[in-house]
């Protein structure tokens, strides 16, 4: 019944016990300090060490804009109607590298301000009391840090070191070229005053104040190269806003805000003027037609002008009859229809000729056009063909042309063009049906003209020629003073939301808080897994449960840490915690003694897994507490093989219980007295070859049974049961078994065998004893078990505390001589 209750204590204990791991867990509180504090510090370092990185952002609105005073159809920069995709050229252009290469050039982002820093050289742009003032058509010595010392109140030095091969490379940022130029100095230092400018073969700048100096103060500058400055400039982050369709944000990182502020509002100005520069193209196009198209018209004009003049006079006729001012009235309106849909039909014709022989379509290379469309199916077209190309330009510059959505907008622009070439034709079809009208009308007039007077058929046709040209002279008029106006009243298609600007913000990277919060952390974590990793890897035994959930034999009870000069504790320290855990055994162990007759001798046999694990130090302890009760004892060293108690009693081992087991000796011959009253000792002499078989003949038998009739008790010193099989073979004479375990020391696997013994019932009336137990372990809760150890800590005033001593008295302790 007993061992089935020890087999559900035993799988019960399979179970994690929360409880006990974080009594462990607890246990390891300096190495948790110790980490946190290190990572604190090294979380200081970084936050001191790294770079701050800083974010500004400015948002933008992007929507083509037509100026209100005109209408689409008036309007001759935006007849096309509708919109191409102007976000997504936008966010390419801002990336592009000839738009940042315009922003680099405009805020001369090349030269790098600097000054020493505790680090690093820390950047000064826009922070500096001076500016630099670069011809840009001269060479500068490139990539070398250039010092500024700012030595009075409006002088500074300039010094740096030239290269000790004697090659210097100088920049021309105009040219953007790199030249070497020889130097036989090793160094140049010079004072200058703000007014003078700097003309060397190597520098030629001036240096301009924009607010006090303050003497002594150190300055470097760089110039840097000018791609690698525009390179480092293109990582600028574009986004849409949601629920913001026509909306922006740019975002962009650095470690000086001022520079990231002044880059920002820079490309937004950029990019406004080239816009509007590129909106006005078409307008500037098409007046450029018109202008030629005007300039023709006006000579012509004037020709026809002083022709009809000449002509009423040779003639001497200046005014139409009624029948002819009639006819002439009816075919000046045909011929202007007539005039317009020629003119239409020409520029339809150059318009499909133009979409069959292009690829690409925007609304700055349309050909010019002096007419609005009429159609509103063909502008609807146009505009979204020119909305899908430049979306699918824009595609390009990120993806390759296979890409699926770029052969999916292939294929709808192919299906655009292939709808307006069908709608132009249909057009022209219905223009050419009205022409024949027109025509069919005209040739009606002209039969009627012909039955007028020679002369006045003559003033017909000049004043027929003059009006069609006076007409179209004022339509070209028109549309020339809307182009110009156009340029003019040009309303921008960028307008800035926010502006970027340094509001005192604080550093994307490093965040002091969240590092500290991360060393915290790691400095919990880390402790952690030492500890998971070494209890996985332990397989120490650490304390009493341990024992008592795992093995069925039962503990009897824990004794503390010896820390005397010997092993005899109870004898020479009798106040101390460890002899009282050992008086805690001899009645804890009366228990084990139960089938022995009292009259009779006890016999109890002391043995262990392996050596180091503290048996004989509980075996002379044990027949010490027996003696010092008054019950005769003798301590029989058994341990043949390898003998320790004589040098605990400063005796030699020359005699023992070897030599009365080879008959040498008489059995009184081997007992030797001791200091300690009532105890009597049996040393285990020399070594023999064969203490096996020593023990096994019947010379054992004998003394043993002399023993008892002589003696109440006799503790008998063992081999260890994991070495070797002697005592196992002497535990036939035992009336009680103690098995030594110590703490930290003996492995959880070693006590299988006797354990597997204990449970087959090859062995009884045994216990575990756990040896060197310390309260200050790291395993279990920290109390004293009361199976032996006295009153553990709690026990001031009644032993000796030497638990308690600190490190200095120890070290005191150890130094001070033996008696």
């Amino acid at each position: 019944m007993s061992n089935q209750l020890k087999g559900n204590q035993t799988s019960a204990a399979g179970a994690i016990d929360v409880k006990e791991y974080i009594y462990k867990v607890l246990a390891y509180w300096k190495l948790f300090l110790v980490t946190i504090v290190i990572g604190l510090i090294v979380a200081k370092f970084m936050n001191g060490y790294m770079k701050e990185v800083y974010s500004l952002d400015t948002v933008i609105s992007v929507k083509e804009e037509n100026n209100p005073l005109f209408s689409t159809g008036t309007n001759i920069a935006f007849n096309w109607g509708g919109s191409s995709d102007e976000l997504e050229t936008v966010k390419v252009i801002l990336k592009s590298r000839s738009h940042n290469e315009i922003v680099v050039k405009r805020l001369n982002f090349y030269i790098n301000y600097l000054q020493e820093g505790r680090f690093r050289n820390e950047d000064k742009y826009g922070y500096t009391p001076f500016v630099v003032n670069l011809k840009t058509s001269k060479p500068q010595l490139y990539n070398k840090l250039i010092s500024v010392e700012l030595t009075g109140e409006d002088t500074f030095k300039i010094s740096f070191d030239f290269n000790e091969s004697g090659r210097n490379s100088l920049i021309n940022y105009d040219t953007n070229s790199i030249i070497n130029l020889p130097s036989k100095e090793l160094n140049f230092s010079k004072e200058y005053h703000i007014k003078d400018t700097i003309n060397t073969p190597f520098l030629h700048f001036s240096i301009k104040q924009i607010s006090p100096f303050k003497v002594g103060e150190k300055y470097f500058i760089q110039f840097a190269s000018f791609d690698g400055t525009v390179a480092g400039n293109r990582g600028l982050n574009v986004s849409s806003i949601t629920n913001a369709a026509s909306m922006l944000r740019l975002s962009k990182q650095g470690g000086n805000k001022k520079r990231i502020e002044d880059y920002l509002n820079a490309t937004v100005k950029v990019l406004d003027s080239v816009k509007k520069v590129q909106k006005i193209e078409y307008a500037v196009k098409t007046q450029a037609y018109i202008d030629t198209l005007f300039n023709a018209e006006e000579k012509k004009l004037r020709k026809l002008e002083k022709d009809l003049g000449d002509y009423r006079e040779t003639n001497n006729i200046f005014d139409l009859s009624s029948q002819g001012t009639e006819i002439f009235g009816e075919a000046i309106n045909l011929e202007k229809e007539k005039q317009e849909l020629l003119n239409y039909n020409d520029y339809l014709v150059n318009l499909g000729s133009y979409i069959n022989s292009n690829n690409k379509y925007n609304r700055d290379n349309l050909v010019p056009a002096s007419l609005a469309i009429e159609d509103p199916k063909i502008a609807g077209l146009i505009s979204n063909l020119v909305t899908k190309s430049s979306f699918r330009e824009s595609l390009r510059n990120m993806v390759k042309d296979n890409h699926p959505d770029v052969i999916q907008l292939s294929r709808e622009i192919q299906i655009i063009k292939n709808n307006l070439i069908e709608n132009i034709s249909s057009l022209q079809r219905v223009n050419n049906n009205r022409l024949r009208k027109v025509n069919s009308n005209l040739s009606i007039y002209k039969s009627k003209k012909k039955k007028l007077p020679k002369k006045e058929q003559g003033l017909i046709s000049f004043q027929r020629d003059y009006e069609l040209s006076e007409a179209n002279y004022n339509y070209l008029k028109q549309k020339r003073y809307e182009a110009g106006t156009a340029i003019a009243a040009n309303v921008s298609d960028v307008k800035i939301i926010d502006t970027a600007k340094d509001l005192g913000q604080g550093p994307n990277y490093p965040l002091p808080s969240f590092n500290y919060l991360v060393a915290i952390m790691l400095g919990t974590v880390f402790p952690l897994f030492y500890i998971i990793i070494r209890e996985l890897l332990d397989n120490k035994i650490h304390t009493a449960e341990e024992i008592q959930n795992n093995y069925t034999i039962p503990v009897l009870g824990v004794v503390g840490k010896n820390t005397g000069k010997n092993n005899l504790a109870v004898f020479e320290r009798p106040k101390s915690s460890v002899s009282e855990s050992f008086r805690a055994l001899r009645s804890n162990i009366q228990f084990l003694f139960k089938d022995a007759k009292e009259d009779e001798a006890k016999t109890l046999i002391l043995t262990s897994s392996v050596s180091g694990e503290g048996k004989t130090m509980i075996s002379i302890n044990m027949a010490t507490v027996f003696a010092l009760s008054g019950k005769k004892t003798v301590l029989l060293g058994l341990d043949l093989r390898k003998p320790r108690i004589y040098d605990d009693f400063d005796l030699p081992n020359d005699v023992g219980v070897v030599n009365y087991l080879i008959k040498q000796k008489t059995l009184k011959e081997v007992i030797s007295k001791t200091k300690i009253p009532n105890l009597d000792l049996i040393l285990s002499g020399p070594i023999p070859p064969n203490p096996s078989e020593l023990l096994l003949n019947n010379a054992a038998d004998e003394m043993i049974k002399q023993l008892k009739k002589e003696y109440d008790y006799i503790i008998i010193d063992t081999p260890p049961v994991g070495i070797v099989s002697d005592a196992l073979e002497l535990f036939k004479y035992s009336d009680a078994v103690i098995y030594v375990v110590r703490q930290n020391y003996t492995e959880k696997g070693m006590m299988r065998m006797i354990d597997d013994k204990y449970r087959n019932k090859e062995v009884s009336n045994i216990s575990y004893v756990l040896n060197d137990f310390s309260i200050k372990s790291k395993y279990g809760y920290g109390y004293g078990y009361g199976y032996g150890y006295g009153y553990g800590k709690y026990s001031y005033g009644y032993h000796d505390n030497e638990e308690g001593k600190g490190f200095f008295s120890k070290l005191l302790g150890y130094f001070k001589p033996k008696k």
